[in-house]
């Protein structure tokens, strides 16, 4: 077999499908493997590069690969999928990949440690009790109304809304039981994701990145955790707007003809992420709203003619670039630099 350069790996829970070029671009690798006979495979084999999609178990199968010499290449899938050829199945999707990680400008994930790993699995558990919570709270509601029984907005209001169920003589007893039952529910998962708040606490006191990024108004712990962890490299980032863009929080462009077109926010990237960002901008406007915190000029000039929403999509925008910059520099926050800006991101 001729020297491989480069192999494409398309991946399962125990098939692993191969695809390989030499320095011609001639395949010369076709292969399906088990999980052992894969492992075994590339321990033997010489120093190359691997592609693999950044999906579930990506980053194990790097970190393993990486181990034995390889130089591992995770591509977004997104980006793969322009170079799968029709028919879509395993051997081509490794096809796809052993070209596409070929192409100079290609995008790469950055292969995340256990330690990253633990983190982000810390901030998932937590989203998913918080989402629990919530659910219950609006179960007990809903069933509350069909009582004729209703409290104001916030889980603060649901103890004393089931209390009052308890001294209800016109809801029935098994009723009662139930609701019984549901509060226990909701007392658990609060306890729950306070100790996940805590976990959450210790590890952003430990991450000197994220205490640097608590200093921006509008970023609090699981903000500056989250982007601490989701960041991918920073230095692949030329400027805070790439950052931005990154997260989907630029306009979508729809230019042609040299006539420039800018729609609604992208919404690219991660979900969880640009949603903190956009949630710490409001909480900055409520407090602008209400006399509090420190002034941002050109904030109070958007708010005189755009809308709350808008406004913090800008603001969230700013704060991304700003988080950016403390990232790759190192640098603490200097609060009169940043709030002295005129000029609203874009």
């Amino acid at each position: 077999m001729r020297d491989i350069i480069r192999i494409g790996m398309d991946t399962s829970k125990s098939v692993f499908q191969l695809h390989g070029v030499d320095a011609a671009e001639a395949v010369v690798l076709r292969k399906k493997l088990s999980r052992k006979a894969m492992i075994d495979f590339f321990e033997g084999l010489a120093p190359t590069e691997i592609g693999l999609e950044a999906c579930g178990g990506s980053h194990h199968w790097a970190r393993l690969l990486g181990s034995f010499g390889h130089t591992v290449k995770l591509l977004p899938p997104q980006h793969v999928k322009a170079y799968v050829k029709r028919s879509k199945n395993d051997a081509r999707d490794a096809e796809a990949l052993c070209e596409a990680m070929s192409r100079p400008t290609m995008r790469v994930v950055p292969v995340k440690s256990v330690d990253a790993q633990a983190g982000l699995m810390l901030l998932k558990v937590r989203a998913r009790l918080v989402a629990d919570r919530t659910q219950t709270a609006h179960a007990i509601r809903g069933h509350a109304a069909e009582f004729g029984l209703t409290a104001p907005k916030g889980l603060a209001h649901i103890r004393p809304l089931v209390a009052r169920i308890m001294e209800d003589a016109g809801v029935p007893e098994l009723a009662r039981t139930l609701f019984g039952e549901l509060l226990e529910r909701f007392d658990d998962l609060d306890r729950r994701i306070r100790h996940k708040d805590a976990q959450l606490a210790a590890w952003h006191r430990s991450d000197a990145a994220s205490r640097r990024l608590t200093r921006i108004p509008g970023i609090g712990e699981v903000g500056a955790v989250m982007l601490s962890l989701k960041t991918p490299d920073p230095q692949g980032f030329r400027s805070g707007r790439q950052f931005a863009a990154w997260l989907g929080l630029t306009p979508k462009d729809h230019s042609t003809a040299g006539k420039q077109r800018f729609g609604a926010i992208t919404r690219a990237g991660d979900e969880a992420l640009r949603a903190v960002l956009v949630s710490g901008a409001m909480a900055v406007i409520q407090q602008k709203s209400r006399g509090k915190g420190q002034p941002w000029p050109w904030l109070e000039a958007l708010l005189a003619h755009k809308s709350t929403k808008l406004a913090a999509v800008a603001l969230a925008n700013k704060i991304a670039r700003i988080a950016w910059k403390l990232i790759v520099s190192g640098e603490p926050f200097d609060p009169e630099r940043a709030l002295s800006a005129t000029t609203p991101a874009h």
